[in-house]
């Protein structure tokens, strides 16, 4: 099928990646969240040399840039010379088209001539003509974008003029020397050589790519000089690196200097086209990739396109009717040969030597013209039109706007809206989907000691408040899209930039304005409540102590080295970029001021900690211990003496013009490292090579950054390597996942003390990290480990050695990370809350009441998996949970056969409601493998949920596929991150969420909305709307079809199967055609069986929808059958009026053509649930131009249809009255049983769509009363096994050692109420 829109979100679907978290591009791993890779990278294995073009080896440039591609893109299919024979080519790939090509073909063979020649090509010149118009508007649009973006100037250096100059991007070549300014676009893949800022750093902003816009970090490549600018001409260096591929998180390469040295290329030393230039006055780079070889083009993909699921069945049936027509060409052939035999001596036969076989031979093809209209060809064009139509009306729908993200829904396929409405399972990422991906800092234990921050969570309770009383909209960030404009004034970066929309295809209003510079900035993951962590008052108490005398106390400092270790993880360890409202970011490292303390005396403590002994730490806190915050007033009067000590340089509480702005990439690492300045642990500066960290009572520390090893979803960790300021010690901080720490914490050798204390803290946190998942929270590790010089240099020259590698540099950057993260101290760990959504239970609720099924993959820990699902009412209190822990495949598959019997026995007992099943990720991996996914599934489609927690993204695709695969379901996928797109492309509706994650899952996606809740109507109103209109339009189509052939057929009874038609030809074809293809048309797009309320209200309805209510095998034959008898009578019936009169053909087909469109018209009436003026304006207006087309054609024609001359055979027939009342007749006698069918049956034993039309009738007081009768009966009928009251104990668990959430135990003491 010839997709429609080929080009509309051409620019807009260039799925972006952006790993960048560090000083080398992440492992090719399974993506995450931040470090997506969306498509498989397609490498060949070979490299590409890159060299000056201006430079000194330019004897060299032709033949070592040879094959190189220009900048100029061409997205356009066609030009002037080649759109005629490459439309018709394309065009002619359609199996439709071929068929009406063969047939007008056919027709010009003389021997089976059936009409005029110029009439069988009405149809295809009329598509083919239509297709061509449209297909010539896209590209045209295509060929103006096209220009638009290669007509942008950049600025290249010129050889000739010794100096940079402005030229077109599409003259851009690899090799060239690009020279850019703040906020201008990046025109090709490019090098990073040269930057104005003196630490070699750059920032961009990809929001052209993945819709991000906080803004990435990239640096110069390194050892080359930096602070004078870069003069192409001295420039001796080779570039070797990958050939052109697509994958956007990975670049390697190494930098050859004349020298012979390497210097490792990696992802963070390339500007990737389309991205723009912020925050640096000039930067200069080479090309490496030009045009369609970049990047961003590489990932240029299109719109999707699917085949839906009624579409494939339609396909079958349309095979049926072919099946059909052969039948019926064959009989008539038959029976023509058969009537020739028997006249062979009749005197009004023209002597012919054709045998009667031959004869029959060529009456079959000429059967074949005369019923072509059999096949429903025009409907391929009427499904693409409705298609559109409703796809209008879904991106038109005012509840799916979001005002605070001033966003709607995305239709980005655009051919399976209907598979919105027969959707059975559901698979949901759990982060940023379900939940609001606002991660907040919530508590923290350190060193064994937990602190609960309880006035934290009170501030929380009232933000909570305050969002359920803003009239029910959620509390979202504002959009980011605010902070495109980003200031660079005091960089003097006063040069217009180029649009976003240049690269988007849109647009821009004549009168947009750039939003002024002194404006504050709004970055990412920074509302106030994100950013305002109240501390706790123990802990502040304990930091205090940094400020006073006694803090070299061995108790007090041992216990102190933890906390200010654990603080400074929080502000180090991640890639934030920071800045304020008037300072550009890389001028946010400054010179550091004198610590407030003797050096000397910090630097012991420092010490101490790193020795192999420890003193007794406080005893664990509890609450009773912490005073309410109140009484302390407030938490800036709590930090009253440790300012106080600090003098004048003291930092003061409100930072005011000196508040500081963090852009970090998760929202993980921004509540971080908003608690740790919460606590005066502040983040200065973050630059290429050192941070600036402000800890209490020492003053602003510089911090030698040596290395970043950034999160992988391979590793579940990230790291910083630094050079301690005070110790001068090489320290790793680590932070990630509790499940990979705690197995790398090992307790330091060789002082039993320490050991002790070590499997102390260890015990303790982990006790702490359960607690915290039973809360819902996300916790992290964090974690330490002191270098010796000698093991780093050794580990520093394996690293170097990885960097510079092509070859397998991913796995050797893996190697050397896991070598460097071994023996770590643990430090403590911290709790951050996610809250979930807006009308997230309910929307949940409703899909189960619907008949979905509803899983939830997410990589969080099991106990925090579960608190959400109980929140979200997954879970609920009547359900009885199995847990699948296993640690080896032959347990796996026990737990599975046994958990497989405990719910064959519990599904009698009384009490429960279903089963869910939780799954962790290394049991779902044994589950996964090919000898135990029968025993999984054969468990797992059995349960009413299912929870797989700890899943990779590379899980959750393999379970979308199982399920789809298997059990022949049809399955939707939906998430926000880089980490759900394999899965959303996996599942037969996959859609992403906009929220804070970028937008690499929308773009991968076939529908995209901007919260969970959108979910409930997009599938249980216009999904059942979809399907219904969809698969009814179809089977009208058939219908008709089938009806006015087999009228054709009945006359071959009585004319010898001579293939001859008692109407004229231009009729025949334009009965379709033209007289019965629109109101079909508005059928498909406006019926509505049920209201949008009705349909939201009882979600039941939308099982029609699952079982293909509509379209099923057996609608399908009785539909042929009724118009096999519709045909009957509309052939008899005039067959009888006029027999014995002296009618002639063409007369006696006059009252068959009326009736036909009669009964045909008034049979959509029938069919109709919903009957607007528009739609009797269309089915009068058809009836009307039949009548008029037949009226002039029968006044103005006089040879028209050879030999037939219809002249006045019309308009006398219409002059009668017995052409009347045979129509009249003819339509009551045709319609009549379809008409007695639908009212008995819907009096009788109404189907629940039916009830639910009746219920939108009644007045509001009726229909409340009978919307709370329906629900009461659908209550009863699931919980007639079902004991109100349900004790704890119902709830099987198989882990002894699982604790019970608190939610399924209150949720049971009010299961009573809410069911009755």
């Amino acid at each position: 099928m010839e997709q429609i829109h080929w080009v509309r979100h051409r620019w807009q679907q260039l799925v972006a990646a952006e790993s960048g978290r560090g000083r080398y591009s992440a492992p090719d791993a399974v993506p995450t969240k931040s470090s997506p890779k969306l498509h498989s990278a397609q490498l060949t294995g070979k490299r590409r040399t890159v060299i000056a073009r201006h430079g000194p080896y330019q004897h060299e440039y032709d033949s070592v840039s040879k094959g190189c591609q220009g900048n100029g893109i061409r997205t356009t299919k066609y030009s002037l010379l080649s759109f005629i024979p490459m439309n018709l080519f394309q065009q002619f790939h359609r199996v439709a088209n071929l068929y009406f090509l063969f047939l007008v073909m056919l027709n010009w063979v003389p021997v089976v001539e059936a009409f005029q020649k110029e009439i069988t090509m009405i149809p295809l010149v009329v598509v083919l003509i239509v297709i061509a118009i449209k297909d010539a508007l896209e590209d045209y649009r295509r060929y103006r974008f096209d220009q638009k973006v290669n007509n942008n100037i950049a600025t290249i250096y010129s050889k000739k003029q010794q100096t940079y100059v402005d030229q077109r991007w599409q003259d851009v070549r690899v090799g060239d020397f690009v020279r850019l300014s703040c906020n201008e676009i990046i025109p090709a893949d490019m090098l990073l050589l040269y930057s104005s800022d003196l630490h070699g750093v750059c920032y961009i902003e990809t929001a052209n790519l993945d819709g991000e816009t906080n803004l990435k970090q990239r640096q110069v490549v390194r050892d080359l000089p930096q602070g004078s600018e870069l003069t192409p001409e001295n420039f001796h260096s080779r570039i070797e690196c990958e050939n052109p591929n697509n994958d956007l998180s990975r670049f390697r390469g190494y930098m050859e200097h004349p020298s012979n040295a390497r210097v490792g290329l990696h992802n963070d030393n390339l500007l990737l086209r389309s991205c723009t230039i912020r925050n640096t006055e000039t930067i200069i780079g080479i090309v490496v990739y030009a045009g369609h070889e970049t990047k961003a083009m590489k990932n240029n993909s299109g719109p999707r396109y699917k085949r839906s699921k009624l579409e494939r069945r339609m396909n079958m049936d349309i095979l049926w009717s072919v099946v059909l027509l052969v039948i019926m060409c064959l009989t008539a052939a038959i029976g023509h040969g058969l009537w020739l035999r028997n006249l062979e001596e009749a005197s009004f036969l023209i002597p012919d030597t054709t045998s009667p076989a031959l004869a029959g031979f060529y009456l079959f093809w000429t059967m074949i013209i005369v019923l072509q209209v059999l096949i429903p060809v025009s409907l391929y064009v009427s499904i693409e039109i409705v298609k559109l139509g409703q796809i209008f009306f879904i991106q038109n729908d005012v509840d799916f706007y979001n005002e605070y993200l001033d966003s709607r829904i995305q239709c980005r396929a655009l051919n399976i809206t209907e598979d919105l409405g027969q959707i059975q399972y559901v698979f949901s990422d759990k982060t940023g989907t379900l939940t609001e991906n606002k991660m907040v800092f919530r508590r923290c234990t350190i060193a064994g000691v937990e602190y609960p921050h309880e006035e934290n969570a009170r501030r929380l309770e009232v933000y909570k408040q305050e969002d359920d009383e803003a009239m029910g909209r959620s509390h979202t960030l504002k959009s980011r899209a605010s902070a495109k404009s980003l200031s660079c004034k005091s960089l003097s970066c006063n040069r217009s930039s180029v649009s976003l929309h240049t690269l988007t295809g849109h647009s821009e209003g004549e009168g947009e304005e750039t939003p002024s510079p002194t404006l504050p900035r709004h970055s990412a993951f920074s509302s106030p409540m994100e950013k305002d962590v109240v501390p706790d008052p123990f802990l502040v108490q304990k930091l205090n102590c940094l400020s006073s005398p006694l803090f070299l106390l061995a108790d007090a400092s041992m216990e102190l080295t933890y906390i200010v270790d654990f603080f400074m993880a929080l502000a180090i360890c991640n890639t934030v970029v920071v800045s304020s409202p008037n300072q550009p970011r890389h001028n946010r490292i400054g010179v550091s001021r004198t610590p407030l303390k003797s050096l000397e005396d910090i630097k012991m403590l420092f010490q101490r900690f790193s020795l192999p002994r420890f003193s007794t730490l406080s005893p664990p806190h509890t609450t009773e211990s912490t005073r309410s915050f109140t009484e302390h007033g407030s938490w800036k009067g709590a930090w009253s003496g440790l300012e106080n000590s600090n003098g004048a340089q003291d930092l003061p509480c409100e930072l005011g013009a000196d508040e500081l702005i963090y852009e970090a990439e998760s929202p993980d690492e921004a509540a971080l490292v908003h608690a740790a300045r919460a606590y005066h642990c502040t983040l200065r500066g973050h630059s290429l090579e050192r941070l600036l960290v402000e800890l209490p009572g020492m003053g602003n520390l510089a911090v030698r950054l040596l290395h970043i090893l950034p999160f992988d979803s391979t590793r579940k960790r990230m790291s910083v390597v630094v050079r301690h300021p005070l110790t001068k010690q090489v320290v790793v901080y680590t932070k990630g996942a509790d499940s990979v720490i705690m197995d790398l914490a090992e307790s330091p050798k060789g002082a039993e003390q320490s050991e002790s204390r070590q499997g102390h803290i260890r015990e303790q946190t982990q006790k702490h990290l359960d607690n915290y998942a039973r809360e819902g929270l996300r916790t992290l590790c964090i974690a330490k480990r002191v270098q010796t010089s000698t093991e780093y240099e050794v580990w520093l020259k394996r690293h170097a050695f990885a960097e510079t590698s092509i070859e397998n540099r991913e796995e050797l950057l893996l190697e050397s990370a896991q070598r460097l993260e071994t023996n770590l101290t643990l430090l403590g760990a911290t709790g951050i809350v996610d809250r979930l959504q807006e009308e997230v239970p309910e929307t949940i609720e409703a899909l189960q009441r619907a008949g979905v099924k509803v899983w939830v993959l997410t990589g969080d820990k099991q106990e925090t998996a579960i608190n959400i699902a109980c929140a979200c009412k997954l879970l609920r209190s009547t359900d009885h949970l199995l847990t699948a822990n296993c640690g080896s495949k032959e347990a796996c598959k026990a737990l599975l056969l046994e958990l497989r019997a405990e719910m064959e026995c519990g599904e009698a007992a009384e009490g429960t409601s279903g089963f869910t099943l939780v799954v962790d990720g290394r049991t779902l991996e044994f589950a996964l493998q090919e000898d135990l996914k029968g025993d999984f599934l054969e468990l797992s489609r059995c349960c009413r949920a299912v929870i797989c927690c700890r899943s990779t993204p590379l899980q959750k695709s393999q379970v979308v596929r199982l399920v789809q695969d298997q059990l022949q379901v049809m399955t939707l996928a939906i998430g926000d991150g880089a980490n759900d797109v394999s899965m959303i492309q996996v599942a037969d509706v996959g859609i992403g969420i906009s929220g804070q994650e970028g937008m690499q899952a929308v773009m991968s996606s076939d529908f995209a909305i901007s919260r969970f809740k959108h979910l409930r109507k997009l599938l249980l109103v216009h999904g059942h709307w979809c399907y219904t209109r969809l698969a009814n339009m179809i089977l009208y189509f058939f219908y008709k079809n089938v009806m006015y052939v087999n009228l054709l057929f009945w006359y071959q009874f009585f004319c010898g199967f001579s293939g001859s038609v008692m109407t004229n030809s231009w009729v025949l074809i334009f009965f379709n055609l033209l007289f019965t293809s629109v109101p079909p048309l508005l059928y498909g797009i406006l019926d509505k069986d049920v209201s949008a309320d009705t349909l939201i209200k009882l979600p039941e309805l939308y099982k029609s929808g699952q079982n293909s209510k509509a379209y099923l095998t057996s609608t399908f034959w009785l539909t042929m059958l009724d118009a096999i008898y519709q045909s009957l009578v509309c052939f008899f019936v005039p067959y009888f009026a006029y027999a014995g009169s002296d009618a002639d053909m063409l007369s006696f087909g006059s009252p068959i053509n009326a009736s036909s469109l009669l009964i045909i018209l008034l049979h959509q009436v029938i069919e109709s649930r919903t009957l607007t003026w528009l739609h009797a304006l269309l089915l009068m207006g058809s009836a009307l131009f039949y009548f008029s087309f037949t009226l002039v054609f029968s006044v103005v024609c006089v040879t028209c249809s050879p030999p037939n001359n219809p002249l006045g055979v019309d308009k006398l027939q219409m002059s009668q009255p017995l052409f009347y009342g045979v129509c009249a007749l003819t339509t009551m006698l045709a319609l009549l049983p379809r008409f007695l069918f639908q009212a008995l049956h819907n009096s009788i034993c109404p189907s629940d769509t039916v009830k639910a039309a009746l219920m939108d009738q009644l007045n509001p007081d009726d229909y409340c009363r009978r919307m709370q009768r329906w629900n009461q009966t659908q209550a009863q009928s699931k919980t007639r096994s079902l004991v109100i009251n349900v004790e704890d104990s119902d709830i099987k668990v198989p882990d002894p050692d699982f604790r019970l959430p608190s939610e399924l135990k209150e949720g049971s003491a009010t299961t009573g109420s809410l069911l009755s």
